[in-house]
């Protein structure tokens, strides 16, 4: 058996995990990160970085299929899914090892295997057949085991034929049909993929719209495309069960007036939310309190254990890997003794990575106003953007919310090509301040698609001359 005494215990090394173990050893921290299963997490390995690799095959597909738009002629144009899946695959692993060589560089230990908080001091690591294989003694312990896919009583998951995102990431060929319960960004974007691929698409979803937590507008006009696509949208429809049947899948739903149906298809992905992985990593042997079943932490991250840290998805809403990083490095700068105001969750961007993309950061319109905000709005278009024009994608549109008083950005939403490239500037204008009058104020260069922003802004103040 292996021991160790270290300054810092990170379990996990997922985009939080393995960015506040990084940041400890910087700040002059003994630090060591165990690992169940590939360095970088599910984020890297099965999450964030794969599916967009997907993503780009699907979008590649869709251009190819509007070539001759742009005077190309693609002939006997064709693609090998298990060829777009292997290049997901290459990139993750490509980025678990730059995790590996990091680690390296900045002298972060790694472990791997099952990590458990014997006491505030000792974490226990054993191998999977459950033998003891490391004991760290440690000052302190940032816990960021992540979350999965929660499951429901009566959706069946056999990963076969109903899946999670894991499965729906390794498709061996084109299913004829595909059902997709939950209308999240993971539901979207697998729409979007599969759709590409050609499979017939429909999305159940219990609330009435697309991307429920997104401004209305977004909502509309993503289903506008889904439309357009030929992807089939039951919104205000609860899944009631869904089980394999010889030939695919059995769905029974219940729409808004309490009729129900069965759909089949070959397959069906469960993607309604996700549940912390508590289990097993000895929460109960120091007390660690919960709230709604995520580890509750205070504003530096801290459990009721002082010592004990919880960052990511693991410690509840939002569950984002740029949310996961920020919360890293707030736990491992405070455990150094730096000083840190912690994460303005205010400020948090949201990315959803289907084609048009949606991203976001700060108030919808419907929070704004119901917060008691007087409101000026800005709208353009991206048909209206000279950019977006020329290269032949004029979805969408940006959209910015400001207080109509002292002219502070309240919100910023975007949906369009490549807006999720663009929702940086309106997170830093927030973060410093900054009026919706500075944004249009702010010479911005031409053509480019972050003018749209620009001249949403106009739009608030009646400003505007390209509208």
């Amino acid at each position: 058996m292996n021991n160790y005494e270290v300054d810092l215990a990170v379990i996990g090394s997922g985009p939080g995990g393995y960015v506040a173990a990084i940041r400890a050893s910087q700040l002059g921290l003994k630090t060591i990160c165990v690992e169940r299963a590939e360095i970088g997490g599910i984020c890297l390995n099965w999450g964030c970085i794969p599916t967009k690799a997907l993503l780009k095959s699907a979008e590649m597909i869709h251009h190819i299929n509007e070539a001759e738009s742009f005077g190309l002629k693609v002939n006997d144009f064709s693609f090998d899914v298990q060829k777009i899946v292997e290049r997901s695959r290459k990139v993750a692993d490509k980025m678990s090892k730059g995790v590996q060589f990091l680690f390296k560089k900045y002298k972060v230990q790694s472990v791997l295997g099952n990590a458990s908080i014997k006491d505030a001091n000792n974490v226990e690591v054993k191998d999977k057949d459950g033998n003891v294989t490391d004991l760290i003694t440690t000052n302190n312990i940032i816990i960021a085991t992540g979350a999965r896919p929660r499951m429901f009583p009566g959706i069946n998951v056999d990963r076969e034929k109903i899946i999670t995102s894991r499965e729906a990431m390794l498709p061996t060929r084109t299913p004829n049909s595909v059902i997709i319960m939950g209308a999240g960004a993971i539901g979207v974007e697998f729409a979007y993929f599969y759709n590409s691929l050609g499979s017939k698409v429909t999305i159940i979803e219990m609330m009435d719209r697309l991307l429920p937590i997104e401004d209305e507008e977004v909502s509309k006009e993503l289903l506008r495309h889904y439309k357009k696509y030929g992807i089939n949208v039951l919104t205000k429809t609860k899944v009631i069960s869904a089980n394999s049947i010889p030939n695919g899948v059995e769905v029974k739903i219940q729409k808004a007036d309490g009729n129900e149906e069965i759909l089949i298809a070959d397959i069906a992905l469960n993607a309604i939310g996700i549940q912390a992985n508590i289990e097993n990593i000895g929460l109960e042997n120091v007390g660690i309190a919960l709230e709604r079943n995520f580890i509750k932490v205070n504003q530096f991250l801290q459990t009721n254990q002082p010592n004990i840290y919880a960052i990511g998805d693991v410690a509840g809403a939002p569950w984002l890997a740029h949310k996961a990083s920020a919360e890293g490095i707030v736990a491992a700068e405070h455990i150094a003794g730096h000083h840190t105001g912690g994460v303005d969750y205010n400020n948090i961007p949201g990315c959803t990575y289907c084609i048009p993309q949606v991203a976001s950061v700060g108030l919808t319109e419907a929070k704004a106003k119901e917060q008691g905000y007087e409101v000026k709005i800005g709208k353009f278009p991206f048909s209206a953007n000279g950019k977006a024009t020329a290269i032949g994608d004029t979805s969408g549109f940006a959209k910015i919310i400001v207080d109509a008083k002292y002219g502070e950005i309240l919100g910023v939403h975007l949906i369009g090509p490549d807006v999720t490239e663009l929702i940086a500037e309106a997170g830093f204008a927030r973060s410093i301040g900054a009026t919706g009058k500075s944004i249009f104020r702010t010479i911005h260069a031409h053509p480019t698609l972050s003018e749209a922003l620009m001249e949403a802004a106009a739009v608030a103040y009646n400003e505007t001359v390209n509208l």
